[in-house]
C-alpha cells in the first residue's frame, strides 16, 4: 500500500512540474528527430548539459523503484519485471508529452522521452534486484528457513522450488447423452 501511495505522490509532483504553463516570450519548435537536443545541450558546455540531461534521466526514475515496491511481489523473474517497469515508464513519459502540446510554454521532445525511459531503466537496474534480494534473505532468517509464498512458487534457503502439495483429485465431468 505504501508503495502505492509513493507512486500516486511522485505522479502528482512530476505532473506539476511537467504540465504547468510556462510565462515565456517564445517556444522553441517541438524536437520530433532523436537525440538532436541532447546535441544541442552538450554543445552548451559540460554544466547546462549535466543540468538538462540529468533533470531528464531523474524525472521518472524514481518510478523504476517505486513501480515494483507497488506490486510487492518478491518472487518474480528480473528481466520480466524490468520489461514491465521499463514499459510503464515509457508509456508514463509518452502520456506527459503528449499532454504537454495542450499546455501554453511547453513543448514536445522525443529526447525527454528517451531520457526519461533511461531514468526508469538504471533506477530499476541499480536498486531492485539487490533489494529483492535482500528482502528475501531477511524473510528467509526471520522465518527460520520455512517456505516463503508468493506467485506460486516457494522459497527454501534460496532456491525456487514448485508447490510439491497434493492439490487434491482430478475433477470429473459428467457424460452429457446425445441428443435425437
Amino acid at each position: 500500500m505504501a508503495g502505492v501511495v509513493l507512486v500516486l505522490a511522485h505522479l502528482l509532483l512530476v505532473s506539476w512540474l511537467t504540465l504547468r504553463p510556462l510565462d515565456v516570450m517564445w517556444v522553441t519548435a517541438a524536437n520530433l528527430e532523436p537525440l538532436a537536443g541532447i546535441k544541442a545541450h552538450l554543445e552548451l558546455g559540460p554544466v547546462e548539459a549535466a543540468r538538462h540531461i540529468g533533470g531528464g534521466l531523474l524525472l521518472l526514475a524514481p518510478l523504476g523503484v517505486l513501480l515494483p515496491m507497488a506490486s510487492g511481489r518478491l518472487a518474480v523473474s528480473p528481466w520480466a519485471s524490468l520489461a514491465r517497469t521499463v514499459a510503464a515508464g515509457a508509456l508514463l513519459s509518452l502520456g506527459i508529452e503528449l499532454l504537454q502540446t495542450g499546455v501554453p510554454g511547453q513543448v514536445v521532445d522525443i529526447d525527454s522521452l528517451l531520457l526519461n525511459t533511461t531514468g526508469v531503466a538504471l533506477a530499476h537496474l541499480a536498486v531492485v534486484p539487490a533489494g529483492r534480494a535482500r528482502l528475501r534473505r531477511r524473510l528467509l532468517r526471520t522465518r527460520g528457513g520455512t517456505a516463503l509464498r508468493g506467485q506460486g512458487r516457494e522459497v527454501r534457503r534460496g532456491a525456487m522450488l514448485r508447490d510439491e502439495g497434493s492439490q487434491g483429485a482430478t475433477p470429473t465431468i459428467p457424460r452429457v447423452g446425445i441428443a435425437p
